[in-house]
């Protein structure tokens, strides 16, 4: 449970940004994924290396929106054979569908400190809705740092390879975004 201090410290964080565009810093973000395989008895993990975004808050107070864009070619588990897999047809098909796309259409700051995302994220070329809670994890006069977790249906996106069954269950995805002000 967040603390009232917390609480407080995250919406201020959120209210004292300058509004404008903002330019994600990879150097300072990450997405990271966890799935269960080998009939839910191994957690395989990774990461993709390659991030891009962008975001604005709008002056007249509305809804901040944004982009955040990885390179499916640049998911990285460390197993270069998993890897290739991954990339491949099967799954990501990187060489036809090179990008995931999450498109932030309204991010707003709650009474309870959250923020409350709403967008949809295009895996494949195939896009859905998705709704999600971030947290301010940093702040700074001209930067954020906002963190989610949530879980996605692979089968949603035509990642449904499972042979044998090994694949069990929902992909969980955390990001950690850091966008900072552009002048």
């Amino acid at each position: 449970m967040t603390s009232p201090a917390a609480t407080t410290t995250a919406a201020e964080a959120l209210k004292a940004l300058p509004t404008g565009r903002y330019r994600l810093d990879p150097a300072r973000s990450e997405v990271r994924i966890a799935h269960k395989t080998m009939w839910g008895m191994v957690t395989v993990k990774g990461h993709f290396a390659d991030l891009s975004g962008e975001g604005e808050i709008p002056a007249d107070g509305g809804a901040a929106t944004g982009t955040l864009t990885v390179a499916a070619a640049s998911l990285d588990t460390a197993h270069a054979k998993r890897d290739a897999h991954l990339r491949s047809a099967d799954f990501f098909h990187a060489e036809t569908h090179p990008e995931v796309v999450f498109t932030a259409t309204e991010a707003r700051a709650q009474a309870d400190g959250s923020v409350a995302v709403t967008g949809s994220l295009t895996v494949r070329g195939v896009t859905e809705p998705l709704s999600l809670t971030a947290a301010v994890t940093g702040s700074s006069p001209d930067s954020v740092t906002l963190t989610a977790q949530t879980t996605i249906d692979r089968d949603r996106f035509g990642l449904g390879w499972n042979k044998l069954g090994m694949l069990k269950g929902l992909t969980a995805v955390t990001v950690s975004a850091t966008f900072t002000k552009q002048p």
